[in-house]
């Protein structure tokens, strides 16, 4: 995990905000993406990604009434609680 960023870090166990259609996996669509693209949903980052030599890094997010998380790149988390 040498490659994330300490304020990227600063994330973890924190509540954060998004957009649906900021969803990297699973599929937008299987979050309703057609009805509530614009929406922001609240979750907790229970993970960070490793970005290497990757340009984005990618939290792993947990989403109460989701039964998986959802991967959102660090750089479109809109705040955190």
């Amino acid at each position: 995990m040498d490659a994330v960023r300490q304020e990227d870090l600063s994330l973890r166990n924190r509540w954060v905000h998004f957009k649906i259609r900021d969803v990297y996996f699973p599929d937008p669509k299987d979050v309703s993406i057609a009805l509530h693209a614009d929406d922001i949903l609240q979750g907790k980052v229970i993970d960070l990604s490793d970005s290497g030599n990757q340009e984005l890094a990618y939290a792993v997010i947990e989403i109460e009434g989701l039964n998986q998380p959802v991967i959102v790149a660090v750089e479109r988390i809109l705040g955190a609680l």
